[in-house]
């Protein structure tokens, strides 16, 4: 009997950090009125994140990339428009450019205090911000088969979305630092291998029995089938500063699932590597991003991301084109070639240094122009 091909519906969600257009640095203790003003005009579609400072936007499911991308504009600009009307700014990044984390204040929501409780210092040390993409699988089991495969690939994502170089106003020597902060937290990295949604599910159902964990949802590995919808949602990449790229990125992971489900239909897949394998182009992609080079397993060798990437665009077409998006595919090249938000910040802070700006002026720097990004191209 054929494979019953699953609907591939996109939605995204983005964490947002809140500034002081001042000072810029983050608003520990924001007015209330402008979380409620955003909730009034996007409804639960706007939510608090775990600290104060963070708003969270979700998008509808779509089966159009263009489609996604109108919405994500409007969230995104009211988000912006709003804090705009209340005295405030807003970034796109996944981490700020010199916040101290222990400034920062805990959402009063039983739900987070909960969180806040129950991993003391390491909670509260999540000033970062993610982009999470959800991908429509209806099939349980097809969900957990793909998870297996897709993870190979989950590195190549990251390497496109980096934009945490800054850690406390201090330049980490990575692309993406946000990754080391949330890794620290138990339940996360890369995914367990699993050979049915039934093995997946007695798994979880151990921690669930035991008191440990309330449901699926605290398990927050990099990609894992949400607990919430039918989907499989991809939580590798850091929040992308620039919309058109937070696009390409959520187009190159629903095009490799179609592309993995192909080959399923063809009784294919991926060939699998070890965790340790995989989880070591997860760290190159951490510290270059898409400057340098990921591991070719098959090869046995180091290759150039722009070759990679090159290679990825050439092998997902066919599924860009069954799914309406190849120009947010082939935009992967521009990001290869203009660099990511990492990059940018970190040329936006030595120039202004080789100006003979301040260490903390040239952070701000990275700050104003992380606003202007963050708030262009919206409609």
């Amino acid at each position: 009997m054929a494979l019953q091909r699953p609907s591939f519906t996109v939605g995204i969600e983005e964490e947002y950090m809140l500034i002081d257009p001042q000072t810029r640095d983050l608003i520990s203790d924001p007015d209330p009125a402008m979380f409620a003003k955003c909730q009034e005009l996007l409804g639960e579609r706007v939510t608090h994140e775990l600290l104060r400072s963070q708003i969270e936007v979700s998008t509808r499911p779509y089966s159009s990339i263009t489609a996604l991308g109108d919405d994500l504009r409007r969230l995104r600009g009211t988000v912006v428009s709003t804090a705009r009307e209340y005295g405030m700014e807003v970034i796109a990044s996944s981490t700020h450019p010199f916040a101290q984390w222990w400034k920062q204040q805990v959402v009063a929501d039983e739900r987070y205090l909960m969180l806040a409780g129950d991993m003391q210092t390491l909670a509260h040390r999540l000033v970062t911000g993610g982009m999470h993409v959800h991908v429509g699988i209806e099939d349980p089991d097809m969900r957990i088969d793909l998870m297996g495969q897709v993870t190979y690939f989950l590195a190549h994502l990251l390497a496109l979305s980096t934009s945490s170089p800054f850690w406390g106003g201090q330049d980490t020597g990575l692309k993406s630092y946000r990754l080391n902060v949330f890794r620290s937290l138990p339940r996360t990295g890369l995914p367990e291998v699993f050979d049915s949604w039934s093995a997946y599910q007695r798994h979880v159902d151990v921690l669930v029995g035991a008191g440990i964990i309330e449901d699926a949802s605290k398990v927050w590995w990099d990609v894992r089938p949400s607990a919430r919808y039918p989907t499989l949602e991809m939580r590798i990449t850091d929040v992308c500063t620039r919309i058109e790229d937070a696009l390409t990125v959520a187009t190159v992971y629903v095009c490799l699932l179609s592309m993995l489900f192909r080959l399923r239909t063809n009784n294919q897949k991926w060939r699998s590597y070890a965790t340790f394998l995989l989880d070591e182009n997860v760290w190159r992609a951490q510290r270059y991003g898409s400057t340098d080079s990921l591991m070719d397993f098959g090869l046995r060798r180091l290759v150039p991301f722009s070759e990679l990437a090159e290679e990825m665009v050439e092998i997902l077409t066919p599924e860009a084109e069954l799914l309406g998006c190849l120009p947010q595919l082939n935009r992967v090249r521009q990001i290869v070639m203009d660099g990511t938000s990492a990059e940018h910040q970190l040329w936006a802070f030595r120039r202004a240094l080789n100006n003979g700006a301040t260490q903390r002026e040239a952070l701000v720097d990275v700050v104003d122009m992380l606003v202007t990004n963050t708030a262009a191209n919206l409609g």
